[in-house]
C-alpha cells in the first residue's frame, strides 16, 4: 500500500451515554438515535431490544432468556493522506461484543454490521447526481465506486485492521424495495432461510467493488430477510453467537428505521417484495427522522468532496491507478 496512506482506529462505546463526535456522519444509524430530547431513552430502548433479540435467538442453555448481553463499540477509521496531519473520517463500523453472564466471559462478536462512509455519500449523492443531471436516461459512470472499493479493501488488508480484529468484517443491510426475493430450500440454524433476489442492484455492484460477496437470509422469528455482505464463507467462518450478535443488532436498527419492512405484522412468504408503504406494521417507541437522513446525505457527500476528493484528487487518482489488492 502507498506510504501516502495510513489508517488510525478509534473506539468509543455505544451505550445510553453515547454522544456523536463532530466527525461522525449524522445520518449513521447509531448517531441518529443519539440526538434530541429523548436521546438517552432512545438509546436505552434500542439496546434493550438488541439484548432481547439476542437471547431469543441464542435460546440454547438459556432457559430464562437473560444469559447474554451485547456491548457495542463504534469503530471510527481515520485516513491520513500525504502526511499532512489532516485526518479524514473515512469509515465508521460497529463491533459487537457478547457478555455471557453464566460464565462471566466476554466473547468477541463481529466487526462491520453497520457501515458508514462519507466517500459513499459523495459517490451516490454528488457524483451520481452530477453524472445524470442532463442525461436523457439514468446511467452509471464506468468507474463508479472504484476509488471507494479500493480504499475499503486497503483498510481491511492494513496492519491497523489486522492488529485490532481477528476476522474479516460482515456488513448487514436492509433488503431493497426495487427487488423481489424468492425463498430457497437452504436453511441455516441461526441465519434462517436463504432468499435470492430476482436481479442485482447498484448497491450490490458497489459493495462488490469493495471485495464483498452478498447473500440474503431471514433469521428465525424475523419477518423479512436481511442482506449480508462479507468476505470468505459467511456460514462457516463465524460462530453461531457471532452471527446472532450481528442479527440482533442490525435487525433492531431496521425495526426502528424501516418498520414497514422489519416490524411488519406479517412475515415474508416464499416470494417477497419489500414495501416501505406497507401500512400493516408496528412502530417502535424510538424517535427517528427518515426525511432528515435523506437530506443530510447530500450535505455529507459535499463535505467529502470539499475536504477529501478535491484537495487530494491527484494523489487519489495516482494511488487508485496503481493499487493492486
Amino acid at each position: 500500500m502507498s506510504k501516502a496512506f495510513t489508517f488510525a482506529i478509534k473506539r468509543i462505546r455505544f451505550d445510553e451515554n453515547y454522544h456523536p463526535s463532530d466527525s461522525t456522519r449524522i445520518t449513521t444509524n447509531f448517531a441518529n438515535l443519539a440526538r434530541g430530547e429523548r436521546r438517552q431513552e432512545n438509546l436505552r430502548n434500542a439496546l434493550r431490544m438488541i439484548d432481547s433479540r439476542f437471547n431469543a435467538q441464542a435460546h440454547w442453555d438459556n432457559p430464562s432468556g437473560d444469559r447474554y448481553s451485547v456491548e457495542l463499540e463504534i469503530i471510527s477509521v481515520e485516513m491520513n493522506l500525504e502526511n499532512d496531519g489532516n485526518a479524514f473520517p473515512a469509515i465508521e463500523i460497529l463491533k459487537t461484543n457478547i457478555v455471557d453472564r453464566k460464565t462471566n466471559r466476554c466473547i468477541e462478536g463481529i466487526v462491520g454490521n453497520n457501515f458508514s462512509s462519507y466517500v459513499r455519500d459523495y459517490d451516490f449523492s454528488v457524483l451520481l447526481l452530477e453524472h445524470n443531471k442532463n442525461q436523457p436516461r439514468f446511467s452509471i459512470p464506468d468507474d463508479f465506486g472504484d476509488l471507494h472499493g479500493k480504499l475499503f479493501q486497503s483498510f481491511v488488508s492494513s496492519d491497523a485492521y489486522k492488529q485490532n480484529f481477528a476476522k474479516p468484517p460482515v456488513i448487514c443491510l436492509s433488503v431493497s424495495e426495487s427487488k423481489t426475493y424468492h425463498r430457497t430450500g437452504n436453511q441455516h440454524p441461526v441465519l434462517g432461510f436463504e432468499y435470492q433476489p430476482n436481479e442485482s442492484s447498484l448497491t450490490e455492484s458497489y459493495f462488490k467493488k469493495m471485495g464483498l460477496q452478498v447473500r440474503c437470509f431471514m433469521p428465525p422469528n424475523s419477518v423479512a430477510p436481511l442482506t449480508f455482505y462479507f468476505f470468505g464463507d459467511l456460514l462457516n467462518d463465524y460462530s453461531n453467537l457471532e452471527l446472532v450478535s450481528t442479527i440482533s443488532t442490525m435487525e433492531t436498527f431496521q425495526k426502528i428505521y424501516r418498520p414497514e419492512i422489519y416490524n411488519a405484522n406479517a412475515a415474508a412468504g416464499a416470494c417477497y417484495k419489500p414495501d416501505l408503504k406497507n401500512p400493516d406494521h408496528s412502530v417502535t417507541q424510538i424517535i427517528y427522522d427518515r426525511e432528515e437522513r435523506s437530506r443530510l446525505a447530500i450535505e455529507q457527500g459535499k463535505f467529502a468532496e470539499e475536504c477529501f476528493v478535491k484537495p487530494h484528487r491527484a494523489v487519489l487518482e495516482k494511488w487508485a491507478a496503481n493499487y493492486a489488492h
